[in-house]
């Protein structure tokens, strides 16, 4: 053996051969390692960041309807319209002495401003046009005032004989010893009898608070708020017409920002001004229509003072419903007092009734079914509600009014309702 060659006396050690901590981490490092196919190179995988798909529900993409409210919601809904309805009469009945003039001036300046426009047209200024239309009309008042101001005369000079006369003659209609009155009167004052104690001790009589001072006072009071209306009236429709379109083109540039809003608002307006230009029409020719013919009814009938009732029956007519009654029961309380008997009396009355009825059943409701297809009872309705709220002015105002809303309320969204309400 050569002493140049070493001999390892170590221990030989079976079992794998121990691992280090270094290499320990690369065998963790390879074993995380993708190992790809042979043949195909690996490369490092990069992690990407994509963001969430946003995720879009049934009901957004329109396949389930939506749930429907929830009765609270529905609830304070119609609690919100009703608060709302309520202010809103509420703001109409006290605002009463300033909205009913501009109301009337509005719809007087539209029934009147064909005629200025016709004189514009000729080249006649609009100022003048204007002074020129409402100068006729006073000249018109005061000519029918003039011409009917004799029988008006004669008529206030014999209220007293004429209430006296209709006491009597009611008096005998009524009262007697075999008539209804006579008999529901003895009746009525035999259950009070039996059903109250006679009184006993001193009797306290009630001390009259003169009531005719009253009623004189209440007349000046409302005298005077007719007059101070009928002047703002006056003056309203005058600066209205002297304006001319100026109120118009300042609404419509108001109404909107778009070409197509501003269109709907010039079509709105130019419906508004027609329906009522041929709803005044209308009324000026039934109503001088009806005046004749109550004229000639009431000549043949041998009614006194024939022209002022049939003058009368006409302005009456303008009142819609309420009108021909008032009319009806004036000439029979007329014909009562002329004549002395039922018959003569119910057919001068009823003379009155018939003409109104051709009048307005016939051809004023022909007309405004023409104008606005209108329901009947819906513009009923307002005719009460606006009685209410305005008095004999509401009752003028109602039927203008429906037909405004009518037009609002088809060009307008939200307002389906009422324009459903107020149609046939």
């Amino acid at each position: 053996m050569d002493s140049a060659t070493p001999v390892d006396t170590s221990p030989q050690r079976e079992g794998p051969e121990p691992v280090t901590a270094h290499a320990a981490d690369k065998k963790i490092e390879r074993a995380g390692e993708k190992i790809e196919p042979a043949g195909e190179k690996t490369e490092p995988a990069e992690e990407k960041t994509e963001p969430a798909e946003e995720k879009v529900t049934a009901q957004d993409a329109g396949l389930i309807k939506p749930p429907s409210p929830t009765p609270l919601v529905r609830v304070s809904g119609f609690c919100l319209v009703t608060l709302t309805v309520l202010a809103v009469l509420f703001g109409l009945k006290a605002g009463q002495e300033f909205i009913v003039p501009v109301v009337m001036a509005i719809v007087v300046a539209y029934t009147l401003d064909p005629v200025v426009a016709l004189f514009e047209r000729y080249r006649v200024p609009r100022w003048l046009g204007t002074v020129l239309v409402m100068s006729a009309i006073a000249i018109g008042i005061v000519g029918v005032i003039y011409v009917t101001q004799d029988q008006v005369a004669d008529i206030i000079n014999a209220l007293p004989e004429i209430s006296s006369k209709l006491s009597r003659t009611l008096g005998g209609l009524l009262s007697g010893d075999g008539s209804l009155m006579e008999k529901l009167r003895n009746a009525a004052s035999i259950l009070q009898e039996s059903g109250t104690p006679k009184p006993s001790g001193r009797v306290v009589v009630a001390k009259s608070d003169g009531g005719l001072s009253d009623i004189l006072l209440w007349g000046s009071k409302g005298l005077a708020t007719f007059v101070g209306q009928a002047t703002m009236c006056v003056f309203l429709v005058f600066f209205l017409l002297l304006s001319g379109n100026a109120f118009k083109r300042k609404f419509v540039k108001m109404a909107g920002k778009t070409l197509s809003q501003k269109k709907i608002s010039v079509h709105m307006l130019d419906q508004i001004n027609n329906s009522i230009h041929m709803y005044m029409a209308m009324m000026l020719v039934t109503n001088v229509v009806l005046g004749l013919l109550s004229w000639a009814a009431f000549r043949m009938l041998g009614l006194e003072n024939a022209a002022t009732w049939a003058v009368v029956a006409g302005a009456l007519h303008i009142i819609p419903y309420f009108g021909p009654l008032m009319t009806a029961v004036g000439t029979a309380i007329a014909g009562l007092i002329q004549f002395g008997e039922l018959g003569p009396a119910l057919a001068v009355s009823m003379s009155s009734v018939a003409i109104a009825l051709l009048m307005g059943v016939v051809v004023t409701t022909w007309m405004s079914g023409r104008i606005a297809r209108m329901n009947a009872v819906a513009v009923f309705i307002l005719l009460l509600l606006f009685t209410w709220l305005w008095g004999i002015w509401g009752t003028l105002l109602s039927v203008p009014i429906a037909f405004i809303a009518k037009v609002v309320a088809d060009h307008i969204e939200g307002l389906e309702a009422l324009s459903e309400f107020l149609s046939e």
